[in-house]
């Protein structure tokens, strides 16, 4: 394989996308160029911001000095974001129960929800809790909220711990929407903080379907925390394509994998 300079990038960032990390010694082989070429392509990926050097390769960009604050967050992305969130709405039904879990894509999708009759929503947010209330209020949907109690968790203006997980055992849900920090065609789902990975480990274990919304950025990322493997999802909205690497594993899995333009 003998490649210019701009199809060498092209394919490590293709191969960043679908593994989340690369190795020198690995793409030297693949792209048949010495070691310090492919070194030299990693500098100039990592000088456009596209990926970090690490030794012996690269890892795709994350969050350098940790997951931003939620009001920070809530404006990252937010055109994919309210484009995954619409498309999202289409799949609720009336007379679903759903569940919405705390991330900046929810909290779109809370704003999104419009023209739906007799839904029964379950979340730990407060952002969306508050969201949905404002929402019934005005006529946009009609139906029932049920916050989950517990502790409040300023930084993700969450509720979780102890309490929220027994309460949360006493529900099963039609369709749980859960928004994530990362995605990996290896580890599956995944997120930052412990407390509310715990709570959605827990809402996808009684969920009939699971629905993934997570933008670009968050492909081929593996965050801090596990929430569950490729098996236990069932749709992924997205404001991109799956990488093509992914493609095999998503088939053999049954993973639809829905594409909006954000």
């Amino acid at each position: 394989m003998s490649l210019l300079a701009e199809e060498r990038k092209n394919f490590i960032m293709e191969q960043l996308d679908a593994l989340g990390k690369v190795r020198v010694t690995v793409l030297s082989e693949q792209l048949q160029v010495s070691q310090e070429t492919v070194r030299r392509d990693l500098f100039v990926l990592e000088e456009e911001g596209k990926l970090r050097r690490v030794y012996g390769g690269g890892v795709k960009v994350q969050y350098e000095h940790g997951e931003p604050p939620y009001q920070q967050r809530q404006v990252m992305n937010l055109e994919a974001k309210q484009a995954i969130s619409h498309r999202a709405v289409e799949l609720i039904q009336d007379g679903n129960t759903i569940y919405m879990d705390t991330g900046t894509t929810i909290h779109e999708l809370a704003r999104a929800i419009k023209g739906k009759h007799r839904i029964t929503v379950i979340t730990n947010s407060l952002a969306v809790a508050v969201q949905l209330r404002d929402s019934i209020v005005q006529g946009l949907f009609s139906g029932r909220i049920i916050l989950l109690g517990g502790e409040i968790s300023p930084e993700q203006q969450s509720i979780n711990g102890h309490l929220c997980q027994e309460m949360l055992k006493s529900f099963y849900v039609d369709r749980a929407f859960i928004s994530v920090g990362g995605m990996t065609i290896e580890s599956g789902i995944s997120d930052y903080d412990i407390n509310d990975s715990i709570i959605s480990k827990l809402v996808i274990a009684s969920a009939k379907e699971v629905i993934v919304l997570l933008d670009h950025s968050k492909v081929g990322i593996q965050a801090f925390c596990h929430i569950a493997p490729l098996d236990a999802i069932d749709v992924v909205i997205c404001d991109k394509q799956y990488p093509v690497l992914w493609q095999q594993e998503l088939e053999r899995q049954g993973i639809a994998w829905i594409t909006v333009n954000g």
